[in-house]
């Protein structure tokens, strides 16, 4: 995934379960088709992001990292 998120939550010091709460909470501040970074060190976000989508019916776009190395979850709002 090359393109840039349109926004990028910094969940890098929230512990399981914040990331996945703080992407419900912004989903809707991306139009339908864009994608949030979430960027988060807990090791459970890699888990917790994919199985967030499945149960919202939203995409997860895949993983890649933050500029300082960090693992971003990457999910296309799709409603």
């Amino acid at each position: 995934m090359t393109s840039s998120p349109a926004l990028e939550l910094d969940c890098r010091d929230m512990r399981c379960p914040m990331p996945v709460i703080e992407l419900g909470r912004h989903l809707a501040d991306v139009e339908v088709g864009e994608v949030i970074g979430v960027v988060a060190r807990d090791v459970a976000a890699r888990v917790d992001v994919p199985a967030w989508c499945r149960l919202r019916g939203q995409e997860f776009a895949g993983e890649d990292t933050a500029a300082d190395g960090v693992p971003r979850y990457l999910v296309r709002r799709v409603s």
